[in-house]
């Protein structure tokens, strides 16, 4: 029997996705609330860990524990090197809301595009007065647009194949993406952010974070945007300098922009840019919509979420075979 163990289960009353992942009767499940109230005979005879990071102290009682497997795309806060160091790899689970990412930021496109946001305020304002049909100021016809793509992992690709079915001119940059991915696709490539940025009406982000994507946003790329762009992230908030976005805002570089993410979350309202869309100032009024990180997230996204996690640890620890391994690099040698 495989003894996998849930350290932090925020599931407590249904863990019918986690069994369907692990599968046959070969794995212990074992859900636990917070790591204070796992026993040290537990920590050290699990065979895999399923969870977000746990603190350092808990690490060090993992005597037997062959795979840690955390139940998210993003890891930038694991330490990577610190697992290693226990001859544990570390898989994230990317296989989860692809669709949900991609259609949140076309949600948040065609919001913009299409004013759905400024015609509803505008009609509780006074749905009579303001009954106007005409009236769409970030209006678009999408077929007409160009739509850059920063990033063309999955939910990139996802977010292309949607692009191209509103008949968009679709370019993306990827420095990591090998040569004929444009060519499979049917889409156009940039040599550089700069020029991505320069002939696209729209750009949305599909960006990891890591150190080179890191306000990779900045003022330098949006001084060369396209004038009256629209940006859309739903990826990582530090992708993007909010003050930079607010200086290319408020001189009407950036028209609009479509934001699931912020660098600091929940949304601090000391920073220029939150803080004038929280006072509504008018400005930037209908020119940008904010949602609480939540591009991910329908109930099918939860459920994939939970029972692939726990399939990537079944399947190490009965084939050996690792699926999404983001230590690699740093691991020497496998428990």
């Amino acid at each position: 029997m495989f003894e996998v163990l849930w350290p932090m289960i925020r599931w407590q009353d249904d863990h019918e996705p986690e069994l369907h992942g692990l599968g046959g009767d070969d794995m212990n499940a074992h859900f636990i609330k917070h790591p204070s109230e796992v026993s040290d005979e537990l920590w050290a005879r699990c065979d895999a860990l399923v969870g977000p990071q746990i603190p350092a102290e808990y690490m060090q009682r993992l005597e037997n524990c062959r795979i840690y497997v955390k139940p998210a795309v993003g890891f930038d806060e694991v330490d990577l090197k610190a697992w290693a160091d226990l001859g544990i790899p570390v898989c994230n689970t990317p296989n989860y809301g692809t669709r949900e990412v991609a259609d949140h930021a076309m949600a948040l496109m065609l919001t913009l595009t299409k004013s759905i946001a400024f015609h509803n305020e505008q009609l509780r304002a006074s749905p009579v007065q303001n009954w106007r049909p005409a009236l769409n100021p970030f209006g678009q016809r999408m077929s007409n647009c160009t739509a850059g793509i920063v990033g063309l992992g999955r939910i990139g690709t996802a977010a292309a194949l949607r692009l191209k079915a509103f008949d968009m001119d679709v370019v993306f940059f990827d420095p990591y993406k090998p040569n004929g991915a444009d060519i499979a696709l049917g889409i156009r490539r940039a040599d550089s952010l700069e020029e991505l940025f320069a002939q696209s009406d729209i750009v949305t982000l599909h960006t990891p974070l890591n150190s080179e994507t890191q306000n990779l946003i900045s003022t330098d790329a949006l001084a060369a945007a396209k004038q009256g762009l629209i940006l859309i992230n739903t990826a990582r908030g530090p992708v993007v300098d909010i003050d930079a976005l607010y200086d290319a805002l408020k001189r009407d570089q950036v028209l609009a922009a479509g934001l699931d993410v912020l660098p600091e979350e929940p949304a601090n309202t000391n920073k220029k840019l939150i803080k004038a869309w929280h006072e509504d100032e008018a400005w930037l009024q209908h020119r940008l919509i904010i949602t609480p990180h939540s591009a991910f997230f329908t109930p099918q996204s939860m459920h994939d979420i939970r029972s692939f996690s726990a399939a990537t640890a079944a399947k190490y620890l009965r084939t050996n075979r690792l699926d999404n391994c983001v230590n690699e690099a740093f691991l020497k040698f496998r428990r």
